[in-house]
Order: C-alpha cells, then structure tokens, then sequence
C-alpha cells in the first residue's frame, strides 16, 4: 500500500503565468481564470494557508490582486527581487510550520528547481499542476473542522493583534484587558469532535494528564449521561482565537472527577487555564448546577 503523502500546510504561489494569466510588467490587466481562483477558495475552505512567493514591484502586484478581489486569501507574500527559496524559507518561519509542509507552484523550472535545491523537504508543482491540486491527497485533509475552515481569519486576527501589542504602551495586563476576552464553554457535538480529538493530542504541554482521547472514545463519552464533554472557545475584539480547549468530566452524585483538562498553548499568557478551573469550582460548588453550561467572560489577568 503506498504511503499517505505528508498534508500540505500551506501553498506558495508565483505569480505571473502560474496565479494569473500574463507578466504584470508587461501588462498591467493580468487576469485571473475563474478556475484557478475556485482553486484558491477551495484550498482556503481546507484550512491550507496560502502564500506568495514573485519576483515583481510589491505595490503593484498587490494593487492587482486587490483589484482582483483575492487579497486576502495571502498571508505573509513576499514580493521582491530575491530567491525564492529564501521567500519559501521566511513564509515558513513567519507562520511557524515545518519546511516539509510547505508546497510551491511556479511556472518557471528554474525557479522550481532553485527552490528544491534549498529546500528539498518542499514540494514543487507546475503552472500545468494547478487545476490539479484540489484532487490530491496531500491537499485533500480527511477531516476539516470549525476552526480549519477559519484558519486563514485566526492568522490574520493573530496578526493585527500582535501589532497593536508591539505598540502597547504599558503593563501585559492592560494590554489583555484592551482585548475585550470573551471565553465560551459548551458541550461538544458531533461536529466539535475532531478538534477535541486533535486538542487531546497535540497540547501535551498544556495537558494536565498526558491522555489522548481517540475518536471513537470521545464520540462514545459524548453519548454516556455521566459524562461531559465541554469545548472552550476564545475570542476578542480582533477576532476568533477559535477551540483552544477541552474538559472531560465525569460527574457522580457527590462528587465530580476532572479526567483531561487541555489547552492550547497559544491561550497560557491569557490566563485561560485558571480561568477555566475557576470556573468549573464555581458550577461544582453553586447550588444549581445547570446544562449544558453557561459562556464564561473571562478578566483580562485570568
């Protein structure tokens, strides 16, 4: 049986005649075939990131793209004069994947193989390649959640707020309070599973057991009266964090037992992790214990 290619995490496109259809220095009305720009919707309804990788003047080939309507569907383009696989590298390293699950389409072979010289571990498709690339394993995730399909918004939150953080003046917990948090805590459906799953697996750091819940367990404590499955969501005036945690309960007569509470590491210096046990005290210990939860407003110190 032939092995499952690693999934593509993100997509660096060139521009002329692989993106668009032309040379933008040669004529200023490129144009961008309706099936390629379903391609780039569709890979951004995945949750793949896509970049830019072009040699060309920044400022116009931003301006087209603008006028184009596709903007924003690039995070961290790099458009200069440089080599691309230093483009390729510094996408990587700004969005904080692995080399190896980057993928770059170019018309041009010599940049192609500019590119996989330097950076083998990033795969390398032809202009030809991409009405194609939808089809493909390695771009074809076998589940895509909630937060997948809003990754590209997640990122861009994260940048906007990561600005406006480098320009704050005074103490971290002013700044935390200027973000307006709001926390949501609700049951898991169907639905939620697979970023539960994924929460479970990949926050060991943020763990306070270790346990990775499967699956199939989580869908069957989903369906057990004596357990709950609660999702923790974060958001702020810049926009959706998305589920950056989990808590599995089980609760009995007198006494409720906490089997997993995780959360993402990108929520710590938010104080969540407290919040959320504060939180959980307070419905354990109230004289009325009402489910599913209410949502949770976190204080900007936690």
């Amino acid at each position: 049986m032939p092995e499952t290619p690693k999934p593509v995490k993100c997509l660096v496109w060139d521009l002329d005649n692989t993106l668009w259809q032309g040379t933008l220095l040669e004529d200023s009305d490129v144009r961008l075939a309706d099936e390629v720009r379903a391609v780039v919707v569709e890979l951004d309804s995945r949750g793949i990131l896509q970049s830019i990788a072009s040699k060309n003047d920044h400022d116009l080939a931003w301006k087209r793209l603008e006028e184009l309507g596709v903007a924003e569907y690039f995070l961290v383009p790099q458009i200069s004069w440089g080599r691309k696989s230093d483009a390729v590298a510094t996408i990587a390293k700004e969005l904080q994947f692995a080399i190896g699950t980057i993928a770059f389409v170019d018309d041009t072979p010599t940049e192609r193989a500019e590119v996989a010289y330097h950076a083998p571990e990033v795969r390398c498709y032809t202009e030809l390649d991409v009405l194609t690339l939808v089809d493909r394993p390695e771009f074809s995730p076998a589940v895509v959640t909630v937060d997948a399909r809003r990754r590209r918004e997640m990122y861009q939150a994260n940048v906007r707020r990561t600005v406006e953080q480098d320009t704050f003046n005074g103490p971290d917990e002013d700044f935390l309070r200027s973000l307006d948090l709001v926390m949501e805590i609700k049951r898991a459906d169907q639905e939620d599973i697979s970023r539960v799953e994924e929460l479970t697996l990949r926050t060991s750091q943020m763990n306070a057991t270790g346990v990775h819940y499967s699956d199939p367990v989580l869908r069957g404590l989903l369906a057990d009266p004596d357990h709950e499955v609660l999702t923790v969501a974060l958001t702020d005036r810049f926009g959706p964090h998305g589920a950056v945690g989990v808590l599995l309960l089980e609760r009995h007569p007198r006494v409720w037992h906490l089997k997993l509470l995780a959360t993402s590491c990108r929520v710590v210096t938010f104080g969540a992790g407290t919040v959320l046990l504060n939180w959980l005290v307070d419905q354990a210990a109230g004289p009325v214990r009402t489910w599913p939860p209410t949502s949770g407003r976190p204080t900007a110190t936690g």
